[in-house]
């Protein structure tokens, strides 16, 4: 209650009348069971839950050397629709169907790098998850580079910057003491500007 309104005889001091809330009646602070929920809440999203998507047995190999190498494949592949996820794990129909063409030509017997080549040559540069060094993915590769050099660069101008406001005036030179003089101003007490 503010110091403005006192409470009502026979109220909380809520100004309330009637039975506590059972929590305040048990002795318990109301909040505690919210954020013990909140709590296991954002265990259960933050646990690392890896599954693999490609949950269809028919759509996995029968040999398992084979489909340990289709999965490291789909690693290095970008879906698509999601962009920052790989074909492993996205539950997409366009990554479905991307997993089944790396199965495929797996099972033809085409090298990881003829799939790879394969699927570039169908989807671009994109499809990748780490694109090849070209003259035409430079800007992609250079940028983070080219951002840590001007943040340091915008660090280093800032502490200058700040050394130089916090250095002290250099001393007033006779001309300048003559000058304030004639003014009647007396010029501090170390010799330097006011």
């Amino acid at each position: 209650m503010g110091f403005w309104r006192r409470a009502a005889p026979g109220s909380d001091e809520r100004g309330c009348k009637g039975p506590l809330p059972l929590a305040r009646v048990q002795g318990q602070r109301p909040w505690r069971s919210a954020r013990r929920g909140l709590a296991a809440l954002a265990l259960l999203i933050l646990l690392p839950l890896h599954a693999h998507a490609v949950g269809n047995p028919a759509d996995m190999l029968p040999d398992p050397v084979q489909e340990e190498r289709a999965r490291n494949l789909g690693r290095d592949i970008r879906c698509m629709v999601c962009q920052n996820q790989s074909i492993e794990d996205s539950e997409v129909g366009l990554a479905r169907d991307l997993r089944l063409i790396v199965r495929e030509r797996i099972t033809a017997g085409d090298s990881d790098a003829d799939i790879k080549q394969f699927l570039h040559a169908r989807y671009g540069d994109f499809v990748l998850l780490k694109p090849p060094f070209a003259w035409n993915t430079a800007v992609l590769w250079a940028t983070p580079v080219v951002a840590v050099l001007c943040g340091l660069g915008l660090i280093l101008v800032m502490r200058r910057r700040a050394a130089q406001a916090h250095a002290a005036p250099p001393p007033l030179t006779e001309e300048e003491r003559r000058r304030l003089a004639a003014l009647g101003l007396p010029p501090d007490r170390d010799g330097t500007r006011a």
